[in-house]
């Protein structure tokens, strides 16, 4: 702006605040419950309003419309993601390579093992890359096709593969969320993922121990093995299976560990699947571009194989970027104009101890989740919002990273139309209500969260020396401000 205005410094009354909150919700429980249609509108009903409320409190609309951008320019990076994780399974599912991992996991999973075994393996690859959606995107689209044909609900699994997938998206330290809730509270790194081992491990081990004794309901004797059998002579019939298929996603995953940033990686992961559907299972060319375009189309009369496989491609994602820019529109004017802030600040209200003030932050963060519709909003927001107050109560920022993450990583997926949820459903078809009670980590790591807080478990607490050395950079941090304004 021409007078350098700080957009977010209005403040906003509470009633205000929240009227937008308010008529977004209802439209969106009106919309998705009885009407049956999607959250695009409900969320433009959402930022109409909100500009309204914005305009009525002095805001021109110029200042609205950047609002808007730099909301929308928050969500690019997942944009970009989820353009390339259509382009990835529309190449790969072409290219025979979730065939041939479907081919080889229906012959060596047992199905009283396989979510135990699906959840484990999606823990090493979103460990390795860092990424849920990849992770998801790939590996998980192959486990639904396993799952499936072994006669487990897609629900059960959707819920296995991503309490997997989000266990490295919290914990690697190649993950986007992770190295953002360090770097908001100036947390180091490995300080960081080492505080989320007290609520994440037995988060996993609660939830591993919930999948086995699922999957013990799925043994071998009621299992349909004449039905996998068909499933295996379809993938046969349909595609080129062969073990070096499987090096594609091999190469992906080293690379990124190797950390080659993910875009280059999952790029390459697209070359190599599109390649493969043109030398190896022979299609042509014009086939294969095809695929990245529109998905890949496949007649094989085995309605759970065409279910499965007629999927991927950029247009498939189209929904998915639509809904995350609408969602970064109406959150970025609950943020830039201060609505938010508002709404915090009587939500900081409630933390009188230590204990109350984590649980209230995790509820910021899920709150954020399902008003702001972004997983990555309800990092930031809150980040900004609770580290003075963490400061002055003596607390080590590592608490506020922790509770961000278990927050607001974690509760992401439990919102319909927030972009994680709506990733999940075009990506594994399973809808938030559906698999969410099967999604064991993600509520089950905020809920250990909450009772560490109340009974001062993990809670670290800042040294005399921790505090003089945050006194003297903030010193620092003063000075260079007065230097910069003197110039």
């Amino acid at each position: 702006m021409g007078d350098k205005k700080e957009l977010s410094k209005k403040e906003i009354p509470l009633f205000w605040a929240l009227l937008p909150l308010i008529i977004m919700i209802a439209s969106m429980i009106i919309t998705i419950i009885f009407l049956e249609q999607g959250p695009h509108i409900p969320l433009i009903i959402g930022t109409t309003v909100a500009a309204l409320v914005a305009w009525k409190q002095g805001f021109k609309w110029a200042e609205l419309e950047e609002m808007m951008y730099k909301g929308i320019k928050l969500a690019l990076p997942a944009i970009v993601i989820i353009i390339l994780v259509g382009l990835i399974i529309g190449s790969w599912i072409g290219g025979g390579v979730v065939g041939t991992m479907i081919y080889y996991g229906l012959q060596i999973i047992t199905p009283s093992f396989f979510l135990v075994t699906i959840t484990l393996i999606c823990i090493v690859v979103s460990l390795a890359i860092g990424s849920s959606w990849s992770t998801m995107g790939t590996i998980g689209v192959a486990g639904m096709g396993i799952g499936l044909s072994m006669g487990i609900p897609a629900p059960i699994i959707a819920g296995a593969v991503i309490s997997g997938a989000y266990f490295g998206d919290k914990m690697s330290p190649l993950s986007d969320t992770t190295n953002l809730a360090s770097g908001l509270t100036n947390t180091d790194l490995f300080d960081h993922i080492k505080h989320m081992f007290f609520t994440t491990i037995p988060g996993i081990l609660i939830a591993l121990i919930v999948y086995g004794i699922i999957g013990m309901n799925y043994k071998d004797s009621n299992i349909d093995t004449a039905s996998i059998q068909q499933t295996l002579s379809v993938l046969e019939e349909s595609f080129t299976i062969s073990p070096w298929l499987l090096l594609i996603p091999v190469a992906v995953i080293v690379l990124v560990a190797l950390k080659v940033p993910a875009i280059p990686s999952l790029v390459i992961g697209i070359l190599l699947g599109t390649l493969s559907q043109v030398f190896i299972q022979g299609d042509t060319l014009a086939e294969a571009i095809a695929s990245l375009q529109s998905g890949y189309i496949i007649e094989t009369g085995n309605e759970m194989v065409d279910n499965l496989f007629n999927r991927g491609g950029l247009d498939s994602m189209m929904y998915t970027v639509s809904m995350t820019i609408v969602a970064m529109t109406f959150g970025g004017i609950l943020e830039f104009s201060g609505m938010l802030q508002s709404i915090m600040n009587q939500i900081i209200k409630l933390a009188k101890s230590t204990g109350s003030l984590i649980a209230t932050t995790i509820l910021a963060c899920f709150t954020t989740n399902a008003t702001c519709s972004e997983q990555y909003i309800s990092i930031v927001v809150p980040a900004r919002m609770f580290a003075s107050t963490y400061r002055k109560k003596g607390l080590h920022s590592k608490n506020l990273s922790r509770a961000l993450e278990d927050g607001g990583t974690l509760t992401s997926v439990f919102v319909p139309w927030n972009t994680c949820g709506v990733f999940i459903l075009g990506t594994l078809g399973v809808g938030a209500m559906e698999y969410a009670p099967y999604a064991v980590l993600n509520y089950v790591v905020p809920i250990l969260s909450i009772i560490y807080a109340f009974i001062g478990f993990t809670i670290q607490k800042l040294s005399e020396e921790e505090i003089a050395e945050l006194d003297r950079m903030d010193e620092l941090k003063e000075l260079e401000e007065l230097q910069t304004t003197t110039n």
